[in-house]
């Protein structure tokens, strides 16, 4: 079979096409391309399938890609022919109707069946379209120049099929020999018209007078306008943070079906959550953080549904989780411990009851083959964390270095820890029954479920244990300043080692991706800042203000020479402490800093050697308290101006985060501060672009090409110049939200917002809407008069009013979704609005460990019964244009 490919690119000199075909279990074949006129590039080839997946990629003189196209072509080819002409268009991901081909549309055309189309030997052109049309009532159709395309006529229009999700496709008998214009349409079935043409300009096909040759016409996409293109909105909440009457103190994945329910009362159509992986490391509160689990494939077991397992409760336990279950559901908070602590009591007692069914249930032992991979490790660890009362792997007695062989007889009927590692195995497979429950459910209203994925993974995880090559342990990551904390943040996640990830094709990534998908259909990747860079901390650090980012351009002293900074180690790189300093820092208190330093008799001094980290100082507060000064002296440690950082044996240095409000900085001459300020500038905002861009570009085309999910990137704090132009290149949208504008303005309009675009008033970080209205009362009053445009005083409340105009600015913008945490919702209605309003908040950056323990302090059951509340948020989603 021939293939003759035909692609219009505009290449500057030096540059060329290649074709690269992929074949099904065999090395992707690379063919060159020569140009003709008019930038047209051409290329045969033999094949030998009726299908075929290819891209097309710019190469330079010695065959490094310049650029390539991150989604594939796909081509099924009529058996009644033997030789195409294919004319193709380059496949920008970004093109925005490209947005619609994903899970969430799949959702919404739950019921979609393909058509066929009949291809005859009389045909002479196939029209093919990638056209992701949300509306069920309508089709595309196309019309053109010539009398066998209408004539532009919209009453002879040529109808296409949708052979697969998101494809249209016709073919036609074009006879005349004269160049072609077309255009696709949309057509209203039910009215049974055309309704709109596509925007642009026209489309253009050439003439086919060899009879044997179909020519097909393939092109990426259907030119929506604005109007006619998706548009959602949705409810962000936290599953723990759910509140419904059959529920133990916590919200339940069962409770996502009432959830659901609601959702579409008020015609939203998109639940988003937090992570909901398993972050149990010591059965405490501190475990209720979301972001540091200890497996990224395990579920938590916070989420099980005691009344929804396989197996019912002992009946002598009966009353007693009753009782327990109508003490925890009174609480306004969430008591973490006492929850998580009757959830297993009661686990384990069901599970101690029918052990002899659940070991021969067949399903469960399928779950167990289907998921060996990470369950039996999983499980291991859950054993073993139990077993030596912590999860450092490092503290154990045994398996301190994960060994599959010896982790594998966990799960031998003969080993003494099988019960304990079938418990575990049991319950995720519980709780994976139960979600998959859940996401029928929500799925058959047609409401999609977006999830939350962690940039980072918990240092004593599963993950770490057994695949530590892939991770940067020696490192912590974190965050630089920002508008939450002047110090940084320091998750003390380890770092991810991408090297050793792209040396193996990224599997690790793309397993993660898959489990996901299971569940969800959109994901929020936070910090996706990270793909770009991270901000990292040696070991020795305990603040982020002590990090650096990485990968960068470093600094050399070579580089010091040419600022002509007159650059010492010990000057720069270490603290600076002079008597002023220690009086700065300790005041009268100065005196008991002097048990930590050495003076070097020259008016200045240096840590000694047992306290010269901030690490060495916070282990040694923990073990002998000193009070007062213990933070100061921690901070004094940051008192430096660069960090450093080793090389392939070379030291090179980072300028501190902003090095020009330290006190060493201070007592530099002036020349020095301007050269080093300079320096400082040009680190940070021009140097690094071109490599986080190239280093951001080889992970993020590999998750999109994973997943059929829409990718949702958190791209809020420090972001480069080169983020908002990758992002856009390879369409994951970005998060606006209103109090947290990137640029030096103090708050966001949303109506600037792009159709590329996640809009919201506030997140799981922030305060919520009423919290903020009364932190600062000059910016309130800004806010109020500038953006709500609203004449005189502030009030010192935000009223239901407010909060509803808020909310509508949202909702009426070309953003793609506006998606509100539930809080905002009962906001605009005063019989709704929670009285504790302190209560709400999720997460507050600043403080870690923070205790996330927010419940709605209404049930979903009640809320559904809110039949005004309910029709007015409706009304608004409608009114807006995204119902």
């Amino acid at each position: 079979m021939k293939l003759y490919f035909n692609i219009g690119y505009s290449a500057k000199t030096g540059e060329s096409l290649q074709l690269i075909i992929n074949e099904e279990g065999a090395v992707p074949k690379t063919h060159k391309m020569f140009c003709t006129e008019n930038g047209l590039w051409k290329c045969e080839v033999d094949y030998f399938s009726k299908s075929i997946s290819y891209k097309y990629q710019l190469t330079g003189e010695k065959e490094s890609i310049f650029r390539e196209e991150f989604v594939l072509h796909y081509l099924n080819f009529p058996h009644n022919y033997k030789e195409f002409s294919i004319f193709d268009e380059w496949n920008n991901k970004n093109f925005p109707e490209n947005y619609l081909n994903n899970k969430i549309l799949y959702n919404k055309l739950n019921q979609f069946v393909p058509e066929k189309i009949s291809v005859l030997k009389k045909h002479t052109h196939l029209f093919r379209l990638e056209a992701p049309v949300y509306n069920p009532n309508w089709k595309i159709v196309l019309f053109g120049s010539t009398a066998s395309l209408g004539n532009w006529d919209y009453e002879k229009v040529i109808h296409l099929s949708q052979t697969d999700f998101g494809i249209w496709e016709t073919s036609v008998e074009i006879p005349e020999n004269e160049f072609i214009q077309f255009k696709y349409c949309l057509y209203d079935k039910k009215e049974g018209k055309v309704i709109d043409v596509e925007a642009g300009e026209n489309r253009f096909a050439v003439p086919n007078k060899q009879k044997d040759i179909l020519q097909i016409v393939s092109s990426h996409y259907f030119k929506f306008k604005l109007y006619q293109m998706y548009h959602d909105a949705g409810v962000a909440v936290p599953v723990f943070s759910l509140r419904s009457e059959n529920g133990f103190g916590v919200g339940e994945f069962s409770d996502m079906r009432e959830l659901a329910d609601w959702t579409k009362e008020t015609g939203l159509g998109i639940i988003q959550i937090l992570p909901i992986n398993d972050t149990t490391a010591n059965y405490t509160w501190t475990d209720s953080y979301p972001y540091a689990a200890v497996s990224v494939y395990a579920l938590h077991p916070q989420y099980i549904s005691l009344e929804n397992l396989d197996f019912n409760l002992p009946k002598d336990l009966v009353e007693e989780y009753n009782t327990e279950k109508l003490k925890l559901n009174s609480l306004e908070l969430i008591d973490y411990e006492e929850m998580i602590s009757g959830k297993w009591k009661f686990l384990k007692a069901v599970f101690n009851t029918e052990k002899e069914k659940i070991y021969k249930d067949r399903n469960f032992k399928k779950f167990i083959k289907d998921n060996e991979d990470w369950l039996i490790p999983y499980s291991a660890f859950c054993v073993l964390r139990d077993k030596y009362k912590t999860p450092n792997f490092n503290d154990w007695k045994t398996h301190k270095k994960y060994i599959a062989g010896k982790i594998s007889p966990f799960f031998s009927a003969k080993n003494k820890e099988y019960d304990a590692s079938m418990l575990h195995a049991w319950v995720q497979y519980q709780l994976h029954k139960q979600l998959k429950e859940a996401i029928e459910y929500i799925h058959s209203l047609g409401v999609s479920i977006k999830g939350d994925l962690p940039i980072g993974i918990y240092r004593h995880s599963v993950e770490a244990w057994t695949e530590p090559e892939l991770f940067g342990m020696d490192f912590q990551a974190g965050a630089p300043p920002d508008q939450f904390t002047e110090l940084g943040q320091n998750w003390e996640f380890p770092t991810y080692n991408w090297e050793a990830m792209k040396a193996d094709d990224y599997t690790w990534w793309k397993n993660r991706f898959k489990a996901l998908e299971q569940y969800f259909d959109a994901m929020r990747i936070d910090h996706i800042l990270g793909f770009f860079r991270i901000w990292r901390m040696p070991i020795s650090a305990t603040q982020g203000i002590l990090g650096y980012f990485y990968p960068a351009v470093p600094i050399t002293e070579e580089e010091f020479k040419a600022w002509h900074i007159p650059f010492d180690f010990n000057r720069y790189c270490k603290p600076f402490i002079n008597d002023q300093i220690l009086w700065n820092y300790f005041g009268e208190d100065h005196g008991k800093a002097l048990e930590f330093i050495n003076n070097n008799s020259n008016g200045t001094y240096s840590f000694k050697e047992e306290f010269d980290t901030q690490r060495k100082l916070s282990d040694f507060f923990k073990k002998n308290p000193r009070g007062s000064v213990e933070e100061q002296l921690i901070a004094l440690c940051a008192n430096v101006l660069f960090l450093t950082e080793e090389r392939e044996g070379e030291i090179v240095y980072h300028p501190r985060f902003n090095v020009y409000n330290t006190e060493s900085y201070k007592y530099l001459s002036d020349w020095e501060k301007k050269s080093i300020y300079d320096l400082y500038h040009d680190y940070f905002f021009k140097r690094q672009d071109k490599l986080w861009s190239e280093k951001a570009m080889e992970k993020l085309p590999m998750i999109l090409n994973a997943t059929e999910m829409l990718i949702c990137g958190e791209d809020l704090g420090m972001v480069p110049d080169c983020v908002p132009a990758v992002m856009d290149e390879l369409a994951i949208i970005a998060l606006k939200v209103q109090r947290m504008p990137s640029d030096n303005i103090p708050f966001y309009n949303p109506k600037n917002a792009s159709y590329l675009n996640v809009i919201t008033a506030s997140s799981h970080d922030s305060s919520t809407l009423r919290q903020w209205w009364k932190e600062d009362p000059a910016l309130t009053q800004k806010y109020f008069n500038q953006q709500l445009i609203q004449y005189g005083k502030a009030p010192q409340e935000l009223d239901a009013h407010l909060a509803e105009i808020i909310m509508k600015q949202h909702l009426y913008t070309n953003a793609m979704l506006a998606i509100f945490p539930i809080q905002e919702f009962f906001a605009t209605d005063k019989e709704l609005t929670n009285p504790k309003m302190d209560n709400e908040r999720i997460n507050n950056p600043a403080v870690f460990p923070h205790y996330w323990c927010y419940r709605m302090h209404l049930n979903l059951e009640d809320l559904k019964n809110s039949t005004d509340f309910n029709q007015k948020i409706k009304y608004w989603v409608k009114d807006s244009g995204r119902l």
